[in-house]
């Protein structure tokens, strides 16, 4: 087991990591409950009732990526800002479904949004891959060296996902959520996290094939060894007690009561690990921030697609919780302070 905790200490003087602006994607194509009722054996009321989620949005066009889903989602941020791609200075890829095992989904992605003055790379902790960012983003920011980095959370979870097996198809949707760290002088942005993995969970939610332990073959397609697979009762199990755990130790660490939170920014995974974590909290349902019942679970995507779809509820100083609980098993919770109101 792995643990990373670091605490901030926050001063006028020190540089911590807000972020200053939201971008978001969908696919127009929506997958909802009443069609997969006619693709495999389940139906909407046993999908809401045990997950929350009522549609979610597919990229249907083959020819298309998760770098797509990326870049657009980076583009709609730097359409509200006034901001040159030229100057940011690193592009953080959050993704379980690069376009292509080597070359980097982020460095083409930073290319074509004319990021061409910036580093990049790729960051996969499956679910947890966008929280994970959050904190190499902040640590890069607090280095000084750099100014601007645009963090993006994007899956294409249907390139993964078998239309034939019903527990993992009414789960998983595509999308993409961008978000721009920079320097603040406040004490406004990331305050404190805790991340944590650990290995025994490598078994439970995976896909079999296709990486360097068995490699793709013929043997390999034909036995549909290239979609992802769960234990789903052993994840649910897992993703309740860790999600909830963080979540609750960030705020006993940082002495804040369910009072002092203003929101909730939780992985959507399923509803009932949502409440679950907000119950361990003691929050009131309106801190709870959820949009599962429109996109399901978009892997990387599901936290700054929460914080694009509720960014007008944010005011400057907010107190938000952000939490996350991936496949291998990977999770934990970050205390950030919203550095900014909507214009």
């Amino acid at each position: 087991m792995v643990t990373f905790e670091k605490k901030y200490s926050n001063t006028m003087n020190t540089i911590t990591a807000a972020i200053t602006a939201v971008g978001a994607y969908v696919p127009d194509f929506v997958l909802s409950n009443k069609v997969l009722e006619t693709m495999v054996d389940t139906n909407d009321e046993w999908i809401t009732s045990r997950t929350g989620i009522k549609e979610r949005r597919i990229l249907k066009d083959e020819d298309k990526g998760t770098s797509f889903l990326a870049i657009k989602a980076a583009q709609d941020l730097l359409s509200k800002i006034d901001v040159d791609p030229l100057d940011i200075d690193l592009v953080i890829m959050a993704t379980a479904t690069p376009d292509m095992p080597v070359a980097s989904t982020g460095v083409y992605v930073a290319t074509e949004i004319g990021a061409t003055n910036a580093f990049a790379y790729d960051l996969q902790a499956a679910c947890s891959s966008f929280l994970f960012g959050m904190s190499t983003a902040a640590a890069h920011i607090e280095s000084g060296r750099y100014k601007k980095i645009l963090l993006i959370g994007a899956d294409k979870m249907s390139s993964i996902v078998d239309y034939t097996d019903r527990s993992t198809c009414i789960i998983f949707g595509d999308g993409a959520g961008a978000v721009l760290f920079e320097p603040n002088y406040e004490g406004l942005g990331l305050q404190d996290e805790y991340l944590r993995s650990d290995g025994i969970g490598r078994d439970f939610l995976k896909i079999d094939a296709g990486g360097s332990l068995n490699p793709t073959s013929l043997e390999t397609i034909k036995g549909n060894k290239h979609n992802i697979v769960q234990d789903g009762k052993t994840v649910f199990k897992y993703a309740v007690t860790n999600m909830a755990d963080a979540s609750e130790l960030i705020l006993k660490r940082n002495n804040l009561t369910n009072e002092d939170v203003n929101w909730l920014v939780p992985h959507q995974a399923n509803k009932r690990i949502i409440d679950a974590t907000a119950n361990r909290m003691n929050l009131e349902e309106s801190k709870v921030l959820m949009n599962i019942e429109k996109y399901g679970n978009t892997t990387s995507a599901t936290l700054p697609l929460v914080l694009n779809d509720f960014e007008h509820l944010f005011k400057k100083g907010d107190t938000i919780i952000l939490a996350a609980f991936g496949g291998g098993f990977t999770w934990g919770s970050i205390y950030l302070k919203w550095a900014y109101d909507k214009k």
